[in-house]
C-alpha cells in the first residue's frame, strides 16, 4: 500500500509566514509540519509515499530529499499549476498504482492510529470523520453506522484522512477539481464508508492556529 500527502498549496491564510516558506515546511515544535504526516505513514509501515508539489516545489524537495533519512521512499508529483485536491490525486495516480492508497493532508496533525485504518474499502472510499471544530461548525457529512451520507443529522467533519480506490477517479480528466466533488457523487451512490474518530486532531489553517499549537494550547 502507498500513501499520498497533499502538499501543493501555499497556505494563503497563513499570511506572511508562507511568503517565502511553503506551508508544509512551517515549524511545529521544531519539526516540519509535513513530518507529522510522514511519521504517521511510517508508523503504519507505509514507506512508499507520494507527495504532490506546486508552491515552493524546489524548496520542498531540497528539505525532504528522497525519503531515505526517514526510512521511506518519496515520489514527487509536481504540478505546473495547482490542481486542487482531486486534480492533484488524479495527476499522481501513475505513482500510486492500482490498489487502494491512503491520502493525508500536510497541514493536519492527529494521533489517529493509521495502522488500524481499513485498507480495503467496501466501496470507493473510506473516510475518517471528526467532531466539528469551531472553525467548521456545520460539518461535512453524516455517518449512519459505517455508511457516509449527506444530510443535516449529526454532521461531522472530514478529517482529511482517507483510503481511496483508484476507481473513484474513473471518468476524470486532467485539470483542477476538488476531491469533495468526487466524494459527494460516490456518497450518493452509497460507495463511501467512514468512521468517527474522537482523539486529537488539528487542522492548521491560520497563523493563529499554528501559534497556539506551538504554545501547547
Amino acid at each position: 500500500m502507498r500513501g499520498m500527502i497533499l502538499a501543493a498549496g501555499r497556505g494563503e491564510r497563513m499570511g506572511h509566514l508562507t511568503v517565502t516558506t511553503p506551508k508544509p515546511l512551517l515549524r511545529v515544535n521544531n519539526r516540519y509540519l509535513i513530518e507529522y504526516s510522514i511519521d504517521a505513514l511510517i508508523k503504519a509501515d507505509i514507506r512508499d509515499i507520494v507527495i504532490n508539489l506546486h508552491y515552493g516545489k524546489e524548496q520542498m524537495q531540497a528539505a525532504l530529499g528522497d525519503g531515505s533519512r526517514y526510512g521511506a521512499r518519496f515520489y514527487y508529483s509536481v504540478e505546473e499549476e495547482r490542481l486542487e485536491t482531486g486534480g492533484g490525486i488524479f495527476h499522481a495516480l501513475p505513482l500510486l498504482g492500482d490498489q487502494p492508497f491512503i491520502v493525508l493532508s500536510a497541514d493536519v496533525i492527529s494521533d489517529y492510529p493509521l495502522e488500524k485504518i481499513i485498507r480495503e474499502p467496501v466501496g470507493f472510499a473510506h473516510l475518517v470523520l471528526v467532531s466539528n471544530p469551531l472553525f467548521h461548525p456545520q460539518g461535512d457529512f453524516c455517518l449512519e453506522e459505517s455508511r457516509v451520507m449527506r444530510g443535516a443529522t449529526n454532521p461531522l467533519t472530514f478529517a482529511n484522512i482517507s483510503v481511496l480506490r483508484p476507481e473513484l477517479f474513473v471518468g476524470c480528466t486532467s485539470g483542477h477539481f476538488r476531491l469533495g466533488t468526487l466524494l459527494c457523487q460516490a456518497i450518493a451512490d452509497q460507495q463511501v464508508t467512514g468512521e468517527w474518530f474522537q482523539g486529537e486532531w488539528y487542522n492548521i489553517g491560520t497563523a493563529e492556529q499554528l501559534m497556539k499549537l506551538n504554545k501547547g494550547e
